[in-house]
């Protein structure tokens, strides 16, 4: 379903769920191709209308906002070809604007955030939105020491003998840099050299490349430096990590010392202090974009002052001071040949275009995804029909409609399938909102007895997130779940594959496409992951409405394997002062719960954990980083603020190491209380929980 299906203000609570869920996992997995493949296959365009639509449901249901939000969610796992890298301080997004009243908005909001006048200026900077790879390039003493890709936000790949061969990166800086110094920016190609180069490829009589990000992207995640060295790729600098001592105390001071350093930066930079200029700045920058050497998708706004880029501070994957307006999409027409049904973790059936290839600004595409039965229905497709698909940056794989005076006397319309197109053929339901009408996602009934669900829920299981096995890809996934001698049917079937091959006749290295090297590289990887991060461990479950965060979340809430594990068969077992404790934290509402009741409420869930847990060991949380008072304790903030905004409170409490929840329990450590508190306080006073002021609370945390 796209943004212009049934609209967000005509959802009701269980459809909104139901959306919202949808949207996590199809944003997740556009996520991985884009940053992890350099292969998306979605246009911007496309992707952008996912998490826009994805943030409007949030908007108008923030009780429904999952943990595992795509608005939550920076970048994808590293590659498992290079080192990783963990950036010392993160690599997030930016959130996105589309129009000129969404630019209007964000001036307001940070106006309201820093209790500012309606009409007070605030300066910003404004600048190109490259459209390139983003790296972290480190120096000491004024010397490159190690180049990382973002990854995802906090751990990149190590590409630092790639980035050396990079002409427009310093090895040696000039001036007097800080000791320490993290540059961020974009490598990019420019479409000159582009064009160049797959005039080579060309005459080399060798494939040519899709398009100038794309190749940049994987000109730099080459194995070979020799490869990277030989292509023509750029870089702009534009931002900082970790600094020792900061030059300068305002963006664009900080960007001409980049450039004082040795690095290009980017002439159309400039300072505004309104919306109203922001907004001309981006005008000329759009009228100029034919016209640049390079590819740009929209403009980057940042708050100037950096004292107050630190008060603003972030809303989880993105700072709050700075946003990037998008440039609108381009648009192309093909034919529809074919829907292809796939099926995924959570047995959703998600209808896929087929389309002849098309090609706009040099992107060929093929493929669309339809979203659901009702996406196929509004926009009134069949097979054979020439189908309207935009574009705003790479790739297409948004169908805006049907051309319908070009629709041939034979096209065919699809019928969604009534039973899974696995080979047990189980029958489709189509989930019920709460009010008993039938929702929007349709899903196979077999759940763990369906091949395509129990294969995906294998592959999320190793992916580089949960247990993060090196050498089980999707193929090898694939191999073992359907090997009549080593099958692995769970989780736990992973961790006795070594025995199991060394009892057996037939072993592991003598079938094709294995060795007795990879045999034992595979073994060895599956040894070395034995033991794992409690966070890791409930993620890696595959838990419905339990992502990243929220396996974290609950991680640091219980602490153990064993908390955790038992408060989850209690609320399976309908413990309602366990539910109540669980309902406190923070990110966690009754969609969490009601999926941790239901998936330990079932017996072959419970049989997979238990024979799982047997075989590793799921090492203790550890404690939020940080020295200050506050550090691994949960706050709840309650009443009126008078020297900060609640969201101002929040990102304090959370950058000194601190949990925030949103409601009292007896796992709550302070309670922050202002004028007009109510039933928080009340009922902290009557758990004895400690109470203070906000006066109170800035002394407690004053100097950390």
């Amino acid at each position: 379903m796209t943004d212009t299906a049934k609209p967000v203000d005509a959802l009701s609570p269980a459809e909104a769920e139901a959306e919202l869920a949808r949207l996590a996992a199809e944003i997740a997995e556009h996520d991985r191709r884009y940053h992890g493949e350099d292969a998306p296959t979605i246009s911007d365009a496309a992707y952008d209308a996912l998490q826009r639509r994805n943030l409007a449901i949030e908007q108008r249901f923030p009780d429904l906002v999952r943990a595992d939000s795509p608005s939550r969610r920076i970048g994808a796992p590293v590659s498992e070809k290079f080192d990783k890298v963990r950036h010392r301080v993160p690599m997030l997004s930016l959130d996105n604007a589309f129009d000129a009243q969404e630019v209007i908005d964000f001036v307001g909001r940070i106006r309201r955030f820093l209790k500012l006048d309606p009409q007070a200026p605030v300066a910003m900077t404004a600048e190109p939105k490259i459209d390139g790879l983003s790296l972290s390039l480190r120096y000491e003493d004024g010397r490159l020491v190690q180049a990382a890709t973002r990854g995802d936000g906090a751990v990149g790949e190590n590409v630092t003998a790639n980035a050396r061969s990079v002409a427009d990166i310093p090895n040696v800086l000039t001036g007097d840099a800080p000791q320490v110094l993290e540059v961020r920016g974009e490598v990019y190609m420019t479409h000159a050299d582009f064009l160049a180069l797959n005039a080579r490829q060309e005459a080399a009589g060798k494939p040519t490349y899709v398009n100038p990000r794309n190749t940049a992207a994987g000109s730099l995640r080459q194995l070979d430096p020799a490869v990277t060295a030989a292509r023509p790729l750029k870089f702009f600098a534009y931002a900082w990590g970790e600094v020792s001592a900061l030059p300068a105390d305002t963006q664009m001071g900080m960007v001409a010392a980049l450039a004082g350093y040795g690095f290009p930066t980017n002439p159309l930079m400039r300072r505004c202090e309104s919306a109203e200029a922001l907004l001309a700045h981006y005008a000329a920058i759009e009228t100029e974009r034919g016209r640049l050497a390079y590819d740009i998708d929209g403009v980057v706004y940042k708050v100037d002052d950096l004292a107050l880029q630190e008060r603003l501070g972030y809303v989880s994957r993105s700072p709050r001071w700075a946003i990037a307006h998008k440039f609108p999409a381009e648009k192309a027409t093909t034919v529809l040949t074919g829907i292809d049904i796939q099926v995924g973790r959570t047995g959703a059936l998600t209808p896929v275009a087929r389309l002849e290839p098309v090609t706009v600004g040099g992107v060929v595409v093929t493929n669309a995804t339809l979203h659901n039965a009702e996406e196929i229905e509004r926009l009134g497709v069949m097979i054979g029909d020439t189908v309207t698909v935009q574009r705003a940056g790479d790739v297409i794989p948004q169908i805006l409609g049907v051309v319908a005076e070009r629709r041939p006397a034979d096209a065919a319309p699809f019928r969604f399938p009534e039973t899974c197109p696995c080979e047990l053929a189980t029958p489709v339901v189509r989930e019920e909102t709460a009010g008993g009408a039938a929702g929007v996602v349709r899903r196979c009934s077999g759940e763990f007895a369906c091949p395509f669900q129990r294969i995906e829920h294998l592959r999320l299981f190793v992916s580089r997130r949960a247990f993060d096995i090196e050498g089980l890809g999707d193929k090898q996934i694939e191999f073992f779940f359907r090997d009549p001698d080593l099958p692995v049917k769970g989780p736990g079937d992973i961790f006795t594959l070594a025995a199991r091959d060394a009892g057996n006749v037939k072993k592991l290295k003598d079938k094709e496409g294995w060795g007795s090297v990879s045999a034992a590289n595979l073994f060895a990887a599956i040894e070395a992951r034995r033991s794992i991060p409690l966070h890791r461990m409930i993620y890696a479950l595959g838990i419905r409405h339990v992502g990243e965060r929220t396996a974290l979340t609950l991680a640091r809430a219980y602490g153990t394997w064993q908390d955790f594990h038992d408060a989850a068969l209690a609320v399976a077992g309908g413990e309602q002062t366990v539910r109540e404790e669980m309902d406190a934290l923070e990110d966690i509402g009754d969609a969490v719960i009601e999926s941790l009741a239901r998936y330990f409420g079932e017996p072959h869930n419970r049989k997979l954990v238990e024979e799982l847990a047997e075989q590793v060991t799921v090492l203790d949380q550890e404690k939020p980083a940080g020295d200050s008072p506050v550090a691994g304790k949960t706050v709840v903030f309650t009443g009126a603020l008078e020297q900060m905004s609640r969201d101002e409170a929040k990102a304090m409490a959370e950058k000194l190491g601190a949990k925030v929840a949103g409601s009292v329990s007896a796992r709550t450590d302070l309670v922050v209380a202002g004028p007009g508190a109510g039933s928080k306080l009340k009922k902290a006073q009557e758990l004895g929980i400690e109470v203070i002021d906000e006066a109170a609370w800035f002394a407690r945390v004053a100097g950390t």
